[in-house]
Parts: C-alpha cells; structure tokens; sequence
C-alpha cells in the first residue's frame, strides 16, 4: 500500500509540475514545492494533487521603509487583516505597534504607535489582535494594556473596550484580549485569554453583551467511572475537564462567526456560529473538519490538526492554519476539503510558528511569529479552477460550472469534488445516467441513490406502455393457460367415469 501511494505522489507531482509550468503566471513549480499537496478520497486515503497556491514571496520589515528610514524588524507579530482598499494590518506585537501596508504590501503607509487618548499621549502593549470594521475603523486588541482599543484608520482614538461586567463573570477577572473581529452592526467579539466561557460579544457601545460559542468538553463513561472511585489525591493529578478555548476568528458579510479551536479528537476544528450562537458548520463527507484525518500515513506528524486561525474568503469558503504542521486546509461551504498546502520547515514557503492567516484576492497570506514575516501564496491554474467552480455552486449555478469541473480533472482525474460537481450539474439537468456515471467516480452515496431512484422512475415512465402490455399478455396468457388446463382435467375425468 505504502508503495502504491508513493506511486501516486510521483504522478500526481508530476502533472502539477507539469500544470504550473504551461500557466500558473507568479507561482512555482509544483516539482520545487518543499511540501505535499493532496487531498483525501471517500475511503480517506491519502490522494496527492496538484499544488492550489504555491510560495511566491515574502514581506519582511527590514526590508520596508518609512519616512526615509528602515521599519526595521518585525517582532513576534501576532495578526494581520486586510481592510477595503485592500490595505494590510499588521499587529507588530513585540514593538508595540499597528503597521499599515500598502495592498502589494511594497509600502509602508502608517505606523501607528501612539494616539491622543482624551488629550493624554496613549500607546499600546502587546497589541495581539487586529481587524478593520465596515465602517473602516481600526479594532486592536491591546492585551496587556486589558482593552480594545478603537481607531480611525488615521489612527485617531475613538474609544475603548475593557473592564466587563457582568454577573457571569468570575469576581477579580482579569480581562486580556487575544483576537478580535467586528460585525456589520460594530457588535464586538473578542477571545481572551483564560475565558473558558466562549467568545466574549461587546455591543457597539462597550457594553459586555454575553457569550457564544462554549465549547463543552465531552467525558467518557469510562472516565467518569473512575473519577468517582478515585482518591481524592488521585482526583486532584487527573486531567481537569473544562472547555476548550478559541484560538482564531473571522466574520462573513452574513454575521456567522468563523472561530478554531484546539480540538484533541481532530474532528472539529472550526465553527460557525450563527447570531444565536450555535454551531452550525457543515462537516462534509467524511464528517471532519479539523485537519488532516487521523489514519495511517497520513501525517508525518503525530496527533491532530491544531488549528490557530482561519479566514473566510467569499462564497462560503474558507481556510484554516494548522500550526501543528504549518498547514493551510480550505473548505467549501459544505465542509468538503477542497485542497491543503503549506508546512514546516526552513525553505521558502514554509513557516516556523505560523499565527494568522488572510485572504488578498488572488493570494492568501500567512504571518509568522518567529520568522517575523509574512508569507504570501499565489493561486495556481488549479486552485482558480475549483475556487471559481465553488463559487458557481454556491450561487447555484450547478451547470455553469461543468467545464471548470472538466478541466480540472484534466489536471486531477481522481478528484472526486469535480467528479460530484459534475454529476450533480446533470442531476439538476435531468440527465440521470450521466449523473450516475459521475457520481459513482465521484463516490457520492447521496446523491447517487437520488440519481438513482430519479433514472428507475424514469425508466419506468418512459417504458411504461410497454410494461402494461406485458403484464397483460402474460394475464391473458394465464387466463388461457388456466382455461386449457381445466377442459384437459375435464376430459380426464370423463374418460376415468368411462373406463369405470
């Protein structure tokens, strides 16, 4: 089996390497890519495809000036967010600043360190988290200063979040934000540090509103039953059962917040959470979207996907940054994985400790902690195919995107996303047996048993005619036979009262 995939890696590397070189424009070759690309099949085998996005450059601070001067290193930066210009925001955590980038991120066009806080000279320490509102405000979440503080992008002050109150609030709680994201209604949501609770929501006041999304840890009835035959010592060593804490978030133009947490199962690593805050992700085939499936061959890496962040990007996909392995894995919106790429390591492309992600149109950036820069990736002919192939799905527009599906499986013929998109195209269109052809490669049991009972009623319909005629020649034919066997039987008994 290990041969077999080993096989396959080198075919399917080969026709990326082969893809990139006829036309992916800024990107690398596939053959160069310090890291897998692949995919899982129905049976949750490993399936290696051509790369999505690949490397292509790097943005580091000493590299950028301002003013006439160097900007001089990045420290530890944490977050990053792209407002509507297509500016980029970067959380210079370890230098106290908020850097303003330019959308090919070439320029520096603000450094913000300090701001006029009600006539006082204000700064920040250790801004975490940032994120550019609708309105074009400027969200930071200034840990250990214990506050949100709220710019024009001009960097003038606007206000604070900090100090909630609330009764569900633990007396002496030390409020640190983390991360933080705003709705279309300026509604704040902010992780923080130590708050098992669930995302803290902020109305557009300052106010402290509530929590959503609590993650509640599940016990087994195993380990319950030892808990209560334990000693008391043998309770105080054992695992303490709280909920998990949210670790990344972003926020689609609907209101649904996307939030990754450590999952330890490797099932869940992201939720979207509606208005009311429940968790309403779709999970997709195989019923998954924490990361890479924990099987054999898998991972050169032992346990779960830890996902750190995610972004949405735009007809209900979105990614997730996996910093266990330095991994970036993108969903449809119903919980299929349409392609992975990234990973650790010290060559151009990989990361060392990645912490956030974002979306620049035909790019998607990844920020790293250690190295101090940020990684840029550009779509491949391929990921532009199945990216441009969702989006007509999304919309609805199942037939519109049969060539783009097409052409994907030039480039992936075992791709079973295009092979379903394909057959639920002629499902919709009522071609019924093509459908089943697609559906079977694509190894979709739902909508194969749809396809299926829509082709035997039609078969039926269309043959129905020939159906009836036959049912009735064989109940005349019964009837004659029936009746030719009765007058033999009479004869019979006529020629036995006879010979008696």
């Amino acid at each position: 089996m290990k041969k077999f995939f080993q096989w396959k890696k080198v075919v399917s590397l080969s026709l990326a390497s082969l893809m990139l070189a006829l036309g992916a424009g800024e990107t690398v070759q596939a053959s160069s890519l310090p890291y897998d690309t692949y995919n899982y099949d129905y049976r949750e085998y490993i399936h290696y495809t051509p790369a999505a996005y690949a490397p292509s450059g790097s943005i580091k601070g000493e590299s950028l000036t301002y003013n006439g001067e160097s900007l001089g290193k990045f420290t530890t930066p944490q977050d990053l967010c792209e407002d509507a210009e297509g500016n980029v925001y970067v959380a210079d955590t370890g230098n106290n600043r908020i850097v303003v980038l330019s959308p090919d991120m070439k320029k520096v066009k603000n450094v913000i360190t300090t701001f006029d806080n009600n006539g006082q000279e204000d700064s920040f320490n250790q801004p975490y988290g940032v994120c550019v509102s609708e309105r074009g405000r400027l969200y930071v979440a200034d840990s250990q200063n214990r506050r949100v503080v709220i710019l024009e992008k001009d960097g003038t002050f606007v206000g604070t979040v900090q100090d909630p109150v609330s009764e569900s609030l633990e007396d002496g709680y030390v409020f640190t934000p983390l991360k933080v994201t705003v709705d279309y209604a300026d509604r704040v949501y902010v992780i923080a540090q130590n708050m098992f609770e669930g995302i803290m929501v902020f109305e557009n006041s300052g106010k402290f509103s509530s929590f959503i999304g609590t993650i509640n840890v599940e016990i087994s009835v195993w380990e319950k039953f030892w808990k209560r035959i334990a000693t008391k010592e043998e309770r105080s060593k054992q695992q303490l059962y709280i909920p998990t804490e949210f670790t990344g978030i972003d926020i689609d133009p609907d209101g649904f917040v996307y939030a990754t947490n450590i999952d330890a199962t490797g099932v869940q690593g992201v939720r979207r959470l509606n208005p009311k805050g429940e968790d309403v992700i779709k999970k997709g085939e195989n019923e998954n979207v924490g990361g890479d499936l924990q099987i054999d061959g898998s991972t050169d890496y032992a346990g779960p996907s830890q996902f750190t962040d995610v972004v949405y990007r735009e007809n209900g996909i979105y990614t997730c940054l996996d910093r266990r392995r330095g991994r970036l894995f993108t969903y449809d919106y119903e919980g299929n994985l349409l392609y992975v790429f990234g990973g650790l390591g010290t060559q151009k492309g990989t990361f060392h400790m990645p912490v956030a992600v974002e979306d620049l149109g035909d790019k998607i950036v990844v920020l790293d902690a250690t190295r101090a820069e940020i990684m840029t990736f550009s779509v491949t002919e391929y990921g532009r195919l199945i990216n441009e192939a969702v989006a007509l799905r999304y919309d609805g527009d199942e037939s519109e995107a049969v060539s783009l599906w097409q052409r994907v499986l030039e480039l992936d013929e075992n791709n079973e996303l295009a092979n379903t998109g394909i057959g639920k195209a002629y499902l919709t269109a009522g071609e019924y047996k093509l459908a089943l052809k697609y559906l079977e490669l694509g190894m979709n049991r739902d909508y194969y048993s749809i396809a299926f009972r829509r082709y035997r009623n039609e078969l039926l319909i269309d043959n129905a005619s020939y159906f009836l005629t036959g049912i009735l020649v064989l109940v005349v034919a019964y009837q004659v036979f029936k009746r030719v066997k009765g007058k033999k039987k009479g004869k019979k008994e006529e020629g036995g009262l006879l010979n008696g």
